[in-house]
């Protein structure tokens, strides 16, 4: 019989479908629509994917959570996507290409988002003045040229739109539907606000996060790698083991020259159809790189691209640049992170927990884009369903009055030895989670992780509030039953409390003839507090004096500390024996400001010899 619709007519309405399933079944209920309209769910892996299928007697692991990585039709292409070029749209693809867990920029001279964009928080386009004007999303000029359906959601926002003035957003046949407001120029089919736009997507931030940990340190530590990555010779060289259809390198070093400039990357020994899996280790990575090209037939990076995961787990602050056509998917799993991309080309998914800025080299160059090529790699188990993983956090507030407080540094703590409470240290410590964390603009830390038990362990408070003693916050438990929601705690700070600076004020009397320090002059100080100059001892309004006296000792030494900022006098009332009072007998003023205060003031005075037999008092 003839299916009731073409794969040609048939358009899923994604989030409309995402909104009737629990994340997790999202591919039983596409095989059902397309089972209901007698047209093939996905094709067999091995049919999309260019490099094959897995190696002979090879089990084949599992995909990307939450259905991610194949094309969704749409009408999919039968085998390999097209190579990057600018001929007609031929296939369409209604997976989501590029996905932010938390804002995407536009900045510099960037063009084009090929395939289908979601965004948990803003998208904001400000391009740099002198530059095209336009932004390309969902459909790209020059790419796969695999677009999504026409008429589907091609930009999807969990906040705002921004689209600077004198500048255009273009997603012409698409939908841009938005959760928050909608500004500036945006050329699209409709542009909904709709509250629940992102709604449909939200899990998915922390099942990539888990996944992405998963893939890099599994259950046991760092994944046991299967091939090698030398970085020497201009280049990074993966040699793989020849067999394995799943072939795991684990970078703990940037990805470019030794001197900071581009590298090439190279992949040797990878059986046909096998998965790689490159995880790159570290919080703060770059990928520096000339690799990859346009023509399919001549650079060899892009026979890998369809099952090749670059994995970052751990980095928080990832810049990828160079003149490549980069190839294979991405995946960044803190949704803390901050990814900043200038290459030309990125050629496969993108997916990141955190923030994307898609932008330009600051040496010049424009035109970079995301081309929409799929994910049909066979990935390790992982746990990532929505009983599964949880995500805890920790904000961080003013004791006071409550305000929110960025710039406060936190250790996220599993409890794994059995002991009550936090163990950070010693023969059995509990396991720290990833790298530390700073609250952003929301005073928020947020991490997702398996069920279990945890604890926030404060470093460092904000600036100009104490550390506090115990800085731990916690247990913060996660169950099957609350992984659906954010496992929250509050930490409080209060405020250290202002010093004004104090200074000092050193006195040092010596023999005006020879130099000799001399004991027993005695001195008494001032401060100028009446705003005459000069000072006053007596009358209606004197100025304050400070203290008592101070007599030099056998170092000629008289010391006036913690004193506040201001301008003192020093009265000297007696004189050591044998000398005179000098006349006048008030020297000053003296200044203590911010400046000096640290190491205070010195003074150095001197008297003459007397008349012996008049004690020195004459």
């Amino acid at each position: 019989e003839e299916p009731f619709l073409s794969a040609e007519e048939l358009v899923i309405d994604m989030p409309a479908l995402f909104r009737t399933q629990r994340t997790g079944r999202l591919l039983t209920t596409l095989a059902c629509a397309f089972a209901a309209a007698s047209v093939p769910v996905f094709p067999a892996q091995g049919a999309v994917a260019p490099a094959g299928d897995p190696p002979a007697g090879r089990a084949a692991a599992a995909p990307l959570p939450g259905g991610l990585g194949p094309c969704v039709p749409g009408t999919c292409p039968p085998g390999p996507y097209p190579p990057v070029t600018n001929g007609t749209i031929r296939y369409r693809d209604n997976a989501i290409n590029i996905f932010a867990g938390g804002d995407f920029l536009v900045r510099g001279s960037a063009a084009e988002a090929e395939g289908r964009v979601v965004v948990l928080g803003d998208f904001d386009q400000n391009k740099k003045a002198g530059v095209s004007a336009v932004y390309n999303i969902g459909e790209a000029g020059v790419g796969s040229r695999v677009a999504p359906p026409v008429g589907s959601d091609w930009l999807t926002t969990g906040g705002d739109v921004t689209v600077a003035e004198g500048q255009r957003l273009l997603a012409e046949q698409g939908v841009v539907r938005h959760a928050g407001t909608a500004s500036g120029t945006i050329l699209a089919r409709d542009t909904p606000r709709d509250p629940d736009a992102a709604a449909p997507y939200t899990a998915l931030r922390g099942q990539l996060s888990a996944a992405s940990q998963c893939y890099a340190h599994g259950e046991n530590g760092t994944r046991t790698p299967t091939g090698t990555a030398v970085h020497a010779g201009g280049e990074t060289l993966f040699t793989g083991d020849g067999t394995s259809a799943l072939q795991v390198f684990n970078v703990d070093f940037d990805l470019a020259g030794a001197s900071g400039g581009q590298e090439g990357v190279r992949f040797a020994n990878i059986p046909d159809g096998a998965t790689v899996l490159v995880n790159v280790l570290g919080t703060r990575r770059v990928i520096n790189t000339y690799s990859g090209g346009i023509d399919d037939a001549t650079d060899p990076l892009n026979a890998l691209r369809e099952r090749l995961l670059w994995n970052f787990p751990d980095a928080t602050d990832l810049e990828l640049k160079g003149t490549g056509q980069f190839q294979g998917s991405m995946l960044i799993g803190q949704d803390d992170s901050d990814t900043t991309v200038s290459l030309p080309g990125i050629n496969g998914r993108f997916f990141t927990a955190g923030s994307l800025t898609h932008t330009s080299a600051a040496s010049g160059g424009g035109g970079q884009e995301f081309h929409n090529y799929p994910f049909v790699g066979d990935l390790p188990e992982c746990g990532t369903g929505p009983t599964q993983t949880g995500t805890v956090e920790v904000t961080k507030k003013d004791a006071e009055d409550g305000t929110v407080l960025p710039g406060a540094v936190f250790e996220l703590w599993h409890e794994t030895n059995g002991v009550p409470g936090v163990q950070t240290s010693g023969d059995n410590p509990d396991d720290q989670i990833g790298p530390p964390c700073t609250t952003d603009a929301r005073g928020e830390c947020r991490r997702p992780v398996p069920l279990g038990t945890y604890y926030w362990v404060e470093t460092k408070a904000p600036d100009g509030y104490d550390l506090p003693s115990p800085g731990v916050f916690g247990p913060l438990v996660v169950t099957a039953a609350n992984a659906r929601e954010d496992v929250e705690v509050t930490a409080e700070n209060v405020k250290t409390p202002v010093v004004d600076p104090v200074g000092a004020l050193h006195v040092i009397k010596t023999d005006r003839t020879n130099g000799r320090r001399l004991a027993g002059a005695v001195f008494e100080l001032w401060r100028e507090t009446n705003g005459r100059a000069g000072l006053q001892t007596t009358g209606a309004d004197p100025d304050t004096r400070r203290g008592q006296g101070c007599a030099t000792d056998g170092r000629g030494r008289c010391d006036f500390p913690g004193l506040p900022l201001g301008t003192y006098y020093l009265k000297e009332t007696a004189v050591p024996d044998g000398y005179r009072r000098p006349s006048p007998a008030v020297t000053g003023p003296y200044r203590l400001t911010e400046d000096n205060a640290d190491k205070g003031v010195t003074v150095r005075l001197s008297n003459k010899r007397g008349d012996p037999h008049k004690g020195g008092k004459g």
